[in-house]
């Protein structure tokens, strides 16, 4: 008997098949370009973003700098405008703190909505119409 340890294909916060967030930064947790979730990503990698200054600021505040460059984890630093896919929990406390960056809703993973209700993201979407 042959196991497929192939990984189901995943949705996003529409039903839809999910679509990358970032290449250029490389983003996610399993650092494939897309907002994907397992067991192993307590933080929840699932909201992607499109990130500014004055969030790069506050999460800075908070003891994650995402804005300087770590080489020695291949990390280049973020800056305005970069897509990343943030933790849930992180990007709802910037809405708490108004400071919470756009939304790209095709590319969120669907687990983002046990944290975080649609009507939330949507109001913080770029890619609705």
């Amino acid at each position: 008997m042959k196991i497929s340890l192939q990984r189901a294909e995943s949705t996003n916060v529409l039903g839809e098949p999910l679509k990358p967030c970032s290449f250029d930064p490389m983003t996610g947790f399993y650092r494939d370009g897309c907002c994907n979730t397992g067991r192993d990503d307590h933080g929840r990698h699932t909201v992607c973003c499109q990130v500014t200054d004055a969030f790069l600021e506050f999460s800075k505040s908070r003891g994650n700098d995402l804005s300087t460059p770590r080489p020695e984890f291949g990390f280049p630093g973020l800056r305005d405008g970069d897509r990343w896919c943030l933790c849930a929990d992180r990007w709802m406390e910037a809405v708490l703190h108004d400071s919470a960056p756009k939304v790209i809703l095709e590319s969120t993973h669907r687990d983002t909505l046990s944290t975080i209700p649609f009507g939330v993201l949507r109001k913080y979407a770029l890619d609705v119409n």
